[in-house]
């Protein structure tokens, strides 16, 4: 009994021994794991690696003795350690942006947003063409009112109230169109059974011609030709019966958009000016100074483009004209003014005004008086496009004659005759307003840049061109401090 608490005494100590040693490793460890919470991944990544096989690393990381569990174990597994020095290296991915070559991303920015300009274009047309009739109208219009506003200008410079002087313009205006009308159509009507003689005249000659021509053409395949023709037009009457109500509805149609192009331009004479200042108020006011400053670009080239090509037309129709009339062509005055309507479809309307005169005087007067109309038509077109065109119209509205020929194509598949008419004024319009906005947006972009200060301000200011206000000035102000 007397061992027993010898033997107490010792497994005490030894207990109090272990308690010991374990709150050494428990604080050993803590301060291990805050430290390592601290230091951040640089420095746990540069820690040391342990051997696989070496009793180190049950105590470093605070592994459990056998002698029992220690307390704050979780906070030391929380770190992952790092791969062993016999792992493979893994290469990162890259970016999915970095992968893709800078063509193809350039490419792929500009694809999307053409393909929404696309379809706005797409939208946009959509709702032109199911209101083709009031968009003619409204055009037509402006291309009135164009016309029609230095007029009313000059009458309130005079001092006529502006309903006075819209009224007195709008109404000389309608008038002048109408007695025109008129007259072509009483020319026509007079001269019909003239042409109809020498047209059927004109056939029976080329009839005679193709039978005494190396064409060996007989009479019976020429008769043949005549019934096939007639057969033709006793088949189709039904066809022709619903064309010519196609045609009334034509009619209405094309009075409609008349009337609707009179009022507009009576309010357009009337109140342009405010109409202009209520569509400024539709659009953001950041872009509201440049729309403002090229709206009258826009309306003074759109003036110019109508003025100078109703003075063209006028002078093709009167020199055409007098050279039909003295070469003894039925109809010349109706001619003259097909010729001055069809000028305003720039180039194509020339060859068809030109081309209908020379049919004219090849069924009525004979093969020579078509070839002089040809050589009549031809060089007053000569002249008027390389004098008349450059002279009267001048730099405003200068177009280049591929765009010219696109723009007419275009529009008269778009809308007919009427999209031929409004297609070129509207490019030359385009092209104005879009100069404006690029040089506006580039001295936009100068003012609003920060000023250079310092020495430096002399190396990056812009130089003067050496014909410029500026580079004059600059000059003389050199020459003044010389």
């Amino acid at each position: 009994m007397s061992k027993i608490p010898g033997w107490l005494g010792r497994l005490g100590a030894e207990l109090t021994e272990l308690g010991d040693r374990l709150e050494r490793r428990r604080a050993e460890a803590e301060e291990d794991a805050t430290a390592r919470s601290g230091s951040g991944p640089a420095e746990a990544a540069a820690a040391p690696a342990v051997p696989v096989g070496s009793a180190e690393p049950a105590e470093s990381a605070g592994a459990v003795s056998p002698e029992g569990a220690r307390p704050g174990a979780a906070a030391v597994t929380d770190h992952v350690p790092p791969p062993p020095s016999y792992a493979p290296s893994v290469a990162a991915r890259p970016d999915p942006v970095a992968a893709i070559p800078w063509g193809m991303r350039v490419a792929a920015e500009a694809g999307w947003r053409l393909l929404v300009l696309a379809g706005t274009l797409w939208v946009l047309m959509r709702i032109i063409s199911a209101v083709e009739l009031v968009v003619l109208a409204f055009v037509a219009a402006l291309l009135v009112t164009a016309m029609l506003q230095p007029t009313v200008a000059r009458l309130r410079r005079r001092g006529l109230p502006r309903g006075l002087a819209t009224a007195v313009t709008a109404v000389l205006g309608f008038v002048v169109i109408g007695l025109v009308g008129w007259f072509v159509v009483w020319q026509v009507m007079d001269n019909l059974d003239t042409l109809s003689d020498r047209v059927r005249d004109g056939i029976d000659e080329l009839k005679r011609w193709l039978l005494d021509s190396p064409f060996h053409v007989t009479e019976q395949q020429i008769n043949d030709i005549a019934k096939n023709l007639s057969d033709t037009i006793g088949t189709n009457t039904e066809q022709i019966t619903s064309a010519g109500l196609e045609g009334v509805t034509v009619m209405v149609e094309i009075l409609t958009g008349m009337l609707l192009a009179m009022f507009s331009t009576l309010f357009l004479l009337y109140d342009g000016k405010r109409i202009w200042e209520w569509v400024l108020k539709l659009v953001p006011a950041q872009a509201r100074p440049g729309v403002a400053g090229a709206g009258p670009r826009a309306w003074r080239t759109l003036t110019a483009y109508v003025r100078g090509t109703v003075i063209v037309a006028l002078i093709d129709a009167i020199f055409i004209g007098l050279g039909i009339f003295f070469l003894d062509v039925p109809m010349a005055v109706p001619l003259a003014v097909f010729i001055f309507l069809f000028a305003f479809i720039p180039l194509v309307g020339a060859v068809i005004s030109g081309a209908l005169a020379v049919v004219v005087a090849l069924v009525t007067q004979g093969v020579f008086t078509a070839l002089m109309v040809l050589v009549v038509v031809l060089a007053v077109q000569q002249i008027e496009g390389h004098v008349l065109q450059p002279f009267i119209l001048g730099r405003a509205v200068r177009v280049h004659p591929l765009a010219v020929v696109l723009s007419v194509a275009a529009g008269g598949l778009i809308a007919g005759i009427g999209g031929a008419v409004v297609a070129v004024p509207l490019v030359a319009v385009t092209n104005t307003v879009v100069g404006y906005l690029r040089t506006f947006g580039r001295e936009e972009a100068l003012r609003l840049a920060p000023q250079p200060r310092g020495a430096s301000a002399v190396d990056v200011a812009p130089t003067p061109a050496p014909g410029s206000p500026a580079g004059k000035s600059g000059r003389g102000g050199a020459e003044d401090g010389a």
